[in-house]
């Protein structure tokens, strides 16, 4: 691994999440160039060196990548996986409660099995994995086009041969708000996780 995953790497290891971007809380593109980076990544000079480290961390063994921190997508350390994935299969009242018809339905094929959800469905995935309710990861199909897989987080847990132990919601809820809201303190931020709004 070059230099700057692994610099990425041991802060994301110190602090149990990074964000792929944000302008306060440390991020991954933050790291990666040596400052914050405001508005698009795509658009700052060191875009290349960005690109370079994200790639890096997409199937890295001890990452997991999900939108948990106000929305955007957030690096995990193994070390607060049980914390997601308990989260992830509890079906909380904020998780439930107005669930459109259409992410219900989806949800219920997910549950049986891994979806791909077509442009016709990705308004109801979105809401899903906003609500922590799938894991959802990009792939390249035979064609080279980007797919979208979703998938429950105990077909997720399965696959990965991942295990919680019995960990409570409640738990895995005040680890990550201690977490976030340590974070948020030492840089100024203001992230939110899916159920604080």
């Amino acid at each position: 691994m070059p230099p700057t995953p692994i610099l990425v790497f041991r802060e994301l290891k110190r602090h149990g999440l990074l964000l792929l971007n944000d302008s306060d809380l440390p991020s991954l593109c933050g790291i990666t160039v040596g400052q914050r980076v405001r508005g698009s990544w795509w658009a700052h000079p060191g875009a290349q060196k960005i690109f370079s480290a994200y790639g890096a961390f997409e199937d890295h063994p001890d990452v997991l990548i999900v939108k948990l921190v106000s929305g955007k997508l957030t690096y995990i350390h193994r070390r607060l996986w049980p914390q997601v994935v308990a989260i992830g299969c509890a079906r909380d009242p904020w998780q439930m409660h107005g669930l459109p018809a259409a992410a219900r339905k989806l949800l219920a094929d997910v549950d049986f099995a891994p979806v791909e959800p077509g442009r016709a469905m990705s308004k109801a995935a979105d809401e899903l994995v906003a609500r922590l309710l799938v894991y959802s990861s990009q792939y390249h199909s035979e064609s080279g086009a980007h797919r979208r897989r979703v998938e429950s987080w105990r077909h997720w847990s399965d696959r990965t041969r991942f295990s919680t132990d019995g960990l409570s919601v409640a738990a895995a809820r005040i680890t990550l708000e201690q977490v976030l809201a340590s974070l948020n303190d030492a840089y100024g931020g203001k992230g939110r996780l899916p159920w604080q709004k």
